[in-house]
């Protein structure tokens, strides 16, 4: 199953890194308003709740769940951190530390995608809306690995997300997420040397 993930990731990420700044941008926008129709929000806040009502069932602590709780302020502050993201300046192709060698050769370095990336977190679900933010603003594709305590809300955020994505003209493994919340699986992907260049 991960290596159809990463084969799906890398060719997303081939297609990512010849897009222009607008057409990420664009992107960007559509998930922002995706992630605040009022449809959407009923959605997500409903699938909060199972994440919710299982975290209490376990004991999870107050303080924990409330990381883990989403309210309609937090998608919109999500939303708006989406726009803030596409409001910044491209890193693709941007040139730093520019030096000239005494026979005038001019030396470089000069910022280009990773290619996918891997992210393994816990119960954060806003983390899922941020991780695909900054990697589509830097022609990445994304495979997400969250926690059990939070799969229901990051699966709807994601398919939120990703139909957006779609919409917009990307390609379908821009975004993926490992719906298998089994420790085996955080151990699959950081095996997956092939497909993710970059685990974090």
């Amino acid at each position: 199953m991960l290596i159809e993930l990463g084969m799906k990731a890398k060719e997303a990420a081939v297609y990512l890194n010849r897009l222009s700044v607008n057409r990420k941008n664009e992107g960007l926008f559509a998930v922002a308003k995706a992630l605040v129709t009022d449809e959407n929000i009923t959605y997500i806040l409903k699938a909060n709740e199972a994440d919710i009502a299982a975290a209490e069932e376990a004991g999870m602590k107050p303080a924990l769940i409330d990381r883990l709780s989403l309210t309609k302020e937090r998608i919109f502050a999500m939303a708006e951190g989406l726009e803030q993201i596409a409001g910044l300046s491209d890193p693709v192709g941007e040139v730093t530390n520019m030096t000239i060698r005494p026979n005038g050769l001019r030396i470089g370095e000069k910022r280009v995608p990773l290619g996918v990336i891997g992210i393994i977190y816990e119960a954060r679900p806003n983390v899922t809306a941020d991780a695909a933010a900054l990697t589509l603003k830097t022609s990445n594709a994304v495979i997400l690995r969250g926690g059990s305590e939070a799969i229901n809300s990051n699966k709807i955020l994601v398919d939120v997300m990703n139909k957006a994505i779609v919409d917009a003209g990307m390609p379908e493994g821009t975004l993926q997420l490992i719906e298998d919340t089994d420790r085996k699986t955080a151990v699959e992907l950081m095996k997956l040397n092939k497909y993710v260049d970059v685990l974090i």
